[in-house]
């Protein structure tokens, strides 16, 4: 066994055992209910909920898939550090208000929130499974860049990523968010070794200077008319397009709020959201090693451009320092996989298992269920990656936004006002899906064959646009006369179950109810008189 690998070993080895016991890390007093398997008990402090996010939303798709994106067709790739940027502000106004009124009413998910906010169970489950058709992909980045990772460390084949999948499973079905939350830690502690180590590289191969300009030659030394240091004249649109959809994108996605669903109070989550910037520097670095990997030579393993970063340390890092890194990465990876799988379960749990399969169901049960289905996740999306096998991994990510951006009038607008009527809600969230993944479908593969190829529609001349945001603008048109015509109709909207208070509440305010009371009807207090 070389160096590298030994020593990416025995991290590995250390990160089987965090996730194990983290299980005992501020273990309740009942762990057995889906407010302490799924959200940490809402308990998290300022340090817990900083690295749970960085773990969770800057993830191996920030490490290895954007710099793969770089190194293949350039400045393009850059989008993903605008996107983020974007994402701050909204994080800070708008997550802000959805922790409130979820603490307020107990919800664990968008869906639950769409439900009472708009009276519609069916849109609450309709926001659901667009919710859980979206997280598979992401996942599945995930899961493409540990296999990246491990393929380069020297584990090739399929059992070594079926056999990680199937820890961080173990790991997730034993400690729920507490194991991602735990591990998240370490895992910022190693990225900042490897980033630290990545300056040092580039410092010693010439510095960025020397880096661009051996890239700008090789990219002008390529037939394509869209890759370069810039954007083309023809890309301005489309790089627009890609920023405001992912930011958009990032916010309506499950694990997004679950990550600040575990804030202990609305202050530490206007904390983390004003801090949130300084992951952004890492994600720009991460891009920039795409451009030195170019420059520099670096080639992909069996021509998976997803290998490059891995490829890029094993050639030019220590093999201990190398080791470090590809631990980072793969934890980097398997962080968000388990945060995902446990907000998709919850939706599952919370807006289908438990209104239409069994509303009798206790706070054990619904946990012992979100268990489960967070296994289907993982593994859902471990299939779909040895189905598909997409040019740059990304692409299934932004495939997945194109899915989830459908969910934005509901969950993203329904903080903001509750005026949309349920019945055009629904029939703008069909109607941007049937778009969307219609137009996904004829996007062909990089070599003119196949379907699913990508998430840019070209409208001619080069110039391209995020399909993802043309479904959102037929979805908002669809909901926005649809709701005038039911309204001048008269037909009921349903009842919004919140009140304009419920979006400011904090941690101290007496009206806040915890998941059992809503779910029994009865407080903590008289719950356990009554065992």
């Amino acid at each position: 066994m070389t160096v590298e690998a030994g020593v990416f070993t025995a991290l590995m080895l250390v990160v089987l055992v965090l996730g194990f016991g983290a299980a005992y890390w501020r273990r309740p007093e009942d762990p057995h209910t889906l407010e302490e398997w799924g959200a940490g008990g809402r308990a998290f402090g300022n340090w817990a909920i900083w690295f749970l996010i960085g773990g969770s939303m800057y993830s191996a798709y920030t490490f290895v898939a954007v710099p793969a994106l770089t190194y293949g067709i350039g400045a393009i790739g850059f989008f993903a550090v605008p996107f983020a940027i974007l994402t701050t502000p909204l994080t800070f106004v708008l997550t802000t208000r959805a922790w409130s009124v979820s603490r307020r009413h107990g919800f664990l998910t968008h869906s639950e929130f769409a439900t009472a906010r708009f009276g519609s169970p069916g849109l609450g489950a309709a926001v659901a499974v667009t919710g859980i058709l979206a997280t598979v992909p992401y996942v599945a980045v995930q899961l493409i860049s540990l296999q990246a990772v491990l393929r380069t460390v020297g584990f090739g084949g399929e059992w070594p990523l079926l056999a990680a999948v199937t820890v961080v499973s173990v790991c997730t079905f034993r400690s729920g968010l507490r194991a991602p939350a735990l591990l998240s830690v370490l895992k910022d502690a190693l990225m900042a070794w490897m980033l630290l180590t990545a300056l040092l590289m580039v410092a010693m191969y010439g510095g960025w200077d020397r880096t661009f300009r051996l890239a700008g030659d090789r990219f002008a030394a390529t037939p394509s008319p869209v890759d370069g240091l810039l954007l083309p004249d023809t890309g301005h649109f489309g790089f627009l397009t890609l920023v405001i959809g992912s930011a958009l994108a990032v916010f309506a996605y499950p694990h997004a709020l679950v990550a600040m669903l575990a804030a202990k109070d609305r202050a530490t989550v206007r904390k983390n959201a004003a801090a949130l910037p300084v992951y952004c520097l890492a994600l720009a670095l991460m891009a920039l090693l795409g451009f030195f990997a170019l420059a520099r030579g670096v080639t992909p393993v069996d021509g998976d451009l997803n290998t490059i970063v891995p490829r890029m340390i094993h050639q030019f890092f220590p093999g201990w320092s190398a080791g470090v890194a590809f631990a980072a990465l793969s934890v980097a990876a398997l962080i968000p996989a388990a945060v995902m799988s446990i907000a998709a379960a919850n939706a599952f749990t919370r807006s289908l298992y438990r209104p239409y399969l069994r509303p009798d169901a206790s706070l054990a049960t619904e946990a012992r269920v979100s268990r489960w289905v967070s296994l289907v996740v993982k593994f859902g999306a471990a299939a779909l990656i040895l189905a598909v096998d997409p040019t740059f991994s990304v692409d299934l990510q932004l495939i997945g936004g194109v899915i989830i951006l459908q969910t934005v009038p509901a969950v993203l607008l329904g903080l903001l006002t509750g005026w949309f009527h349920r019945a055009g809600l629904i029939a703008g969230l069909l109607t941007g899906l049937v778009l969307g993944l219609g137009m996904l479908y004829e996007i062909p593969e990089a070599d003119g064959t196949g379907h699913f190829g990508g998430s840019s529609w070209p409208l001619g001349d080069g110039t391209t646009v995020y399909v993802g945001l043309v479904a959102l603008a037929l979805n908002l048109a669809v909901a926005v006369v649809a709701t005038v015509m039911l309204r001048i109709a008269g037909v009921d909207g349903g009842h919004d179950a919140t009140r304009p208070e419920d979006y400011e509440a904090d941690a101290g305010d007496p009206r806040l109810r915890h998941l059992d009371s809503l779910i029994d009807g009865l407080p903590r207090q008289q719950r356990a008189g009554v065992r």
